[in-house]
């Protein structure tokens, strides 16, 4: 299928600060988002990106199977990437303070990424990492990471599995 190039601003502001903050030059760079085939919701204001999608917004880069993009009443938008079966839905963007540093996240089934809040969120097999040029400072994983864009604000979440009912013995 022919590949399509959809240039859009969506304007996902970065907050300002802290050592782990994105770069703060992304946010008044244009974003660029190549995909397969685009569909566009004006009234529900719902922009569905599917096939190869690549968004890059000066060092914000993320990739995935499919794309939701919403942008609520005030402007925000709100992107949802889903993973393709057996692949891993990525994002990275280049941190502020210092020519090497980045953040660089993976899941297995989806990534929500909220500009009003700047928090992205990894659902599934999620690994999140600072690095400093290749070398990571930080690594994380579990089934939810949320990495807000700010210092030393990260959440993993493991949930318990299931009770096995197999082997929990008689009731009474």
């Amino acid at each position: 299928m022919k590949r399509i190039q959809c240039w859009i601003i969506l304007l996902l502001g970065m907050a300002a600060g802290g050592a782990a903050q994105a770069e703060k030059a992304d946010a008044s760079k244009p974003t660029n988002i190549e995909a397969n085939q685009m569909a566009y919701d004006d009234v529900k204001q719902i922009n569905t990106f599917t096939g190869e999608v690549v968004l890059v917004r000066g060092t914000l880069i993320l990739k995935a199977d499919r794309m939701v993009v919403t942008q609520d009443p005030a402007g925000y938008h709100y992107a949802t990437l889903y993973a393709k079966r057996g692949e891993k839905a990525t994002f990275r963007q280049k941190r502020d303070g210092g020519p090497t540093l980045w953040i660089e996240g993976e899941a297995a089934d989806r990534i929500e990424y909220d500009t009003k809040s700047d928090l992205a969120k990894f659902y599934v097999n999620a690994k999140a990492r600072l690095l400093d040029g290749p070398t990571p400072t930080d690594e994380l994983k579990g089934q939810v990471i949320s990495c807000a864009v700010q210092p030393d604000s990260y959440r993993v979440h493991n949930p318990p599995p299931a009770p096995d009912t197999a082997d929990a013995g008689p009731t009474t």
